[in-house]
Order: structure tokens, then sequence, then C-alpha cells
């Protein structure tokens, strides 16, 4: 079994949680460069996790705010999917990850931080990427700034210089 490791994320664990919805809030503040919005579609929306497990490490959500998969009409869960694919070609291109994980925890339970507002990962892997740093030292290194990944992939999403 293999396991991708993130101490990094105690700090998101252990932040004070604010009253609202972290998805909601971002699509609502209207700074997408700021909250790491890549992509809107018609349902649903790509952005950054603020959180990386690895660089890239993307999250496709809808605008509904709705707890799971099942609560969502077919044309959201098809452009969730087709976003997917969208972050999945555009990761490739810009990063050129071996593999990646791609679900959605539904339910504190299965590990879901943010119950309230269903919302797929995409994180993209590279063979070794767990290195001492992460599994001994209790550190991960994250070799890019979220401001510099955004960049590179709303280029590769849109399909221009920004």
């Amino acid at each position: 079994m293999e396991l991708i490791w993130s101490p990094w994320r105690m700090e998101y664990i252990m932040a004070p949680k604010t009253p609202g919805c972290v998805f909601c809030d971002k699509l609502a503040c209207g700074n997408d460069e700021a909250e790491h919005v890549l992509l809107r579609g018609q349902t649903a929306f790509i952005a950054l996790n603020r959180y990386p497990y690895t660089n890239g490490h993307l999250l496709v959500a809808p605008y509904m705010h709705a707890p799971s998969l099942e609560n969502l009409p077919a044309e959201t869960l098809t452009e969730m999917m087709l976003l997917v694919n969208r972050g999945l070609a555009a990761l490739r291109q810009v990063m050129q990850p071996q593999g990646f994980n791609i679900g959605a925890n539904l339910g504190k339970a299965a590990g879901a931080g943010i119950e309230a507002h269903v919302h797929i990962h995409v994180v993209p892997r590279w063979n070794g990427d767990t290195s001492f740093m992460s599994t001994v030292g209790m550190t991960r290194t994250i070799p890019e700034s979220l401001d510099q990944t955004y960049r590179r992939l709303l280029e590769a999403l849109h399909g221009h210089e920004c």
C-alpha cells in the first residue's frame, strides 16, 4: 500500500474554522487569481488546493452547495468529470506527472475536510515523490508557489498567455 504523507496539512486541520463554506466563499470573492480559481464552467469550477498534497493538486467542485455526488444533477456530474479531464490534460502538459490520484472524500469518516460541499481531488504524482523529508522529517517540499503553479496551469487551461 502506498501512502500520501501530508503532515503540513496540520496547519489547515488545526486552524480555527470560520463559518460559511470555503468553496462558496471562494466563488463569491470575485477575485479568481487571489482564490486560485483556474476555470469556471457552467455548473462547476477548477481551483488549486490551498493546502496541496503535491504541486498542482486541483479541486473540481460544483457551484451547487451539496454534501455528496448523488445530490447533484446529471449535467453537473458530467461537467465535473469533463473538468477533471481538462485538469488532467493541463497537468500533463505543464508538470509531466507520472500518475494521478483522483477521488472524492464523502463524509468525515472518509476523510472529508469540507463535508458540506462535495469536491473531487486531482493529485499529480511522481515516482519517488514521498521522500525522506516527508517520511522522516515530517516536512513536505513543495518546490513551486501556488501563484506560480496557478499561472502555468491557467495558461494551459485557457490556451494563451496570461
